[in-house]
């Protein structure tokens, strides 16, 4: 049933059937509404054997249905460094990050391995790593299924899109609207030029914007 609401004690509840594989009564779109902050199921498993290090956890994963707050992605606007290269990346999730493990219990953030964009050469990603990640702003592959804004490949110069996160979350997929939210638009993690990342538009658009602008943080993680 799309938007069941359950409480923080069905987490603690469903965590054993999560830890096993099992998923007993979980459905996409479902919600745990703890603080207030309704939390979607947006997928199962996603990130399961990927990774250098393959993720071996089971998990549910899990996006707020509306922004927890504004940031900019930088103090001007440049997409140096990528996504790992940000302000937002290095200390802009910080309250996203506290505020999931205050929900759920930092025990049960999922801790996987993500190839992020740590380089930008002409407005295109230039170089990435694997890194530790728990909760993350989501790309343009799980909000809307392929690449909106990024750069692709112009026959000469392929730029650095390797990422786990390569499809759609199933949410999204089955109910697109939950795919954005009307209370703001909200930034995605893709380098789209010199000086812009992707982000959702509030009017359900993908869209872009400058890395200076205050925008919304609407981020995903997996809970294990």
């Amino acid at each position: 049933d799309f938007c069941l609401s359950r409480g923080l004690g069905d987490v603690y509840k469903r965590q054993a059937q999560i830890s096993a594989g099992t998923f007993q009564d979980l459905y996409l779109g479902d919600y745990w509404s703890i603080s207030g902050v309704n939390y979607l199921i947006a997928g199962f498993d996603y990130w399961l054997n990927t990774g250098d290090t393959p993720c071996t956890k089971h998990h549910v994963v899990v996006i707020p249905q509306n922004h927890l707050y504004t940031a900019a992605m930088n103090e001007t606007n440049t997409t140096e460094g990528g996504y790992v290269g940000s302000q937002m990346y290095k200390t802009g999730l910080d309250q996203a990050k506290q505020t999931f493990a205050n929900a759920f219990g930092a025990a049960h953030i999922l801790n996987h391995r993500e190839w992020l964009v740590n380089a930008v050469s002409n407005g295109k990603p230039s170089g990435g790593a694997w890194f530790d990640s728990t909760i993350e702003l989501p790309n343009e592959n799980m909000m809307y299924g392929s690449h909106i804004f990024a750069p692709a490949s112009d026959g000469s110069t392929i730029p650095q899109n390797y990422t786990v996160c390569k499809s759609q979350l199933p949410l999204f997929r089955l109910a697109p609207q939950y795919s954005f939210t009307r209370s703001y638009w909200c930034w995605l993690r893709d380098v789209v030029s010199a000086t812009h990342f992707g982000d959702a538009s509030s009017f359900g658009y993908a869209s872009c914007d400058s890395a200076s602008n205050v925008v919304g943080v609407r981020p995903v993680g997996g809970i294990c």
